[in-house]
């Protein structure tokens, strides 16, 4: 087992060389974090309140909801620390669990995504036994296989970092915690950290990514050649699934560049593109999911409406 030569803080960094500017820069972020708050705090309210959202494909919404605010809870302390406090210094314990959780939370993210898929598979193939396929136990029992998908599969990698020896400098790259990030700081062998991320990926990110794009191309041929006979009815059960392939890609897009970046491109993308598409990763899909069901789902809409409007009395 390894020793740890140093126990000393890491540094974390964000915008390097803006620190001057970092005050005006927390701004937007903490605009970002409070919307983020209130738009998927907003969702959970109305799938928990409202029977008439008791329906799989709002289940499925709500997961996605809850990861992206524990997504937001994980990240924003670090985040705004650094911009508003300039409160760079964390403890290695701290960096190594606020990575596990980032990590985690994204295999989740991308589980919720695929599961939603489904979801939208099974009611245009399968219409009529929509309901019967995707009972509520069911569902319960997806949505724990993403979760235990996700918490366990990260342990291998992080568990490490806190055994390593860190004799590089401690000085890192963002204002949250990657464990890409951390492991280059580590005096050891560190080819399973290296080796075993790249599996990883490859069985859930890329996975995931691949088993999506197959189910839409079902769809699609459900739509255009097979059950669906009007055009009308074709519009309404692709507009059913456009919210869904505009929030894949904002998650996976930023997701595969951070990824190839860190692995092929660390000496040839500036380093301000990694700190600006990591950031993008953890702030844009939290902050546009909810606007974009809010927009394209019209009971959403509905119920976002009655929840802001101001209830009229009649004297």
């Amino acid at each position: 087992m390894w020793s740890n030569k140093s126990v000393a803080p890491f540094l974390l960094t964000d915008f390097l060389g803006s620190e001057t500017i970092h005050h005006w820069i927390s701004i937007p972020f903490f605009l970002i974090y409070l919307s983020i708050l209130f738009g998927n705090g907003t969702l959970l309210f109305l799938i928990q309140n409202d029977h008439s959202l008791h329906e799989p494909m709002y289940y499925f919404l709500a997961m996605l909801a809850g990861t992206d605010l524990g997504m937001t809870l994980t990240t924003m302390p670090t985040v705004l620390g650094v911009l508003m406090l300039d409160q760079r210094k964390i403890a290695q314990a701290a960096y190594f669990t606020q990575s596990y959780f980032i990590h985690t939370l994204a295999i989740v993210e991308s589980g919720v995504l695929l599961a939603m898929a489904y979801d939208r598979f099974i009611a245009i193939r399968t219409p009529l036994r929509y309901n019967s396929i995707l009972t509520n136990s069911r569902i319960m029992k997806v949505g724990i296989g993403v979760l235990l998908r996700g918490f366990v599969s990260i342990v291998p990698p992080i568990l490490p970092l806190y055994w390593f020896p860190y004799c590089h400098s401690h000085v890192l790259s963002h204002a949250f915690c990657l464990h890409q990030d951390v492991m280059k700081l580590a005096c050891a062998d560190i080819t399973f950290n290296h080796v075993y991320p790249v599996i990883l990926v490859a069985l859930t990110f890329f996975l995931d990514a691949l088993i999506i794009l197959f189910s839409y191309i079902l769809i699609l041929k459900t739509v255009m050649v097979f059950q669906i006979a009007s055009w009308t009815s074709r519009f309404k059960a692709l507009n059913t699934c456009g919210s869904h392939i505009c929030v894949i890609l904002m998650f996976y897009a930023p997701a595969f560049f951070s990824f190839f970046a860190h692995r092929f491109g660390s000496k040839t993308i500036p380093h301000h593109i990694h700190i600006l598409v990591a950031n993008l990763y953890v702030v844009v899909p939290p902050m546009l999911n909810p606007i974009i069901y809010g927009v394209k789902t019209k009971q959403i809409q509905d119920r976002v409406i009655l929840l802001f409007t101001p209830i009229s009395t009649c004297w």
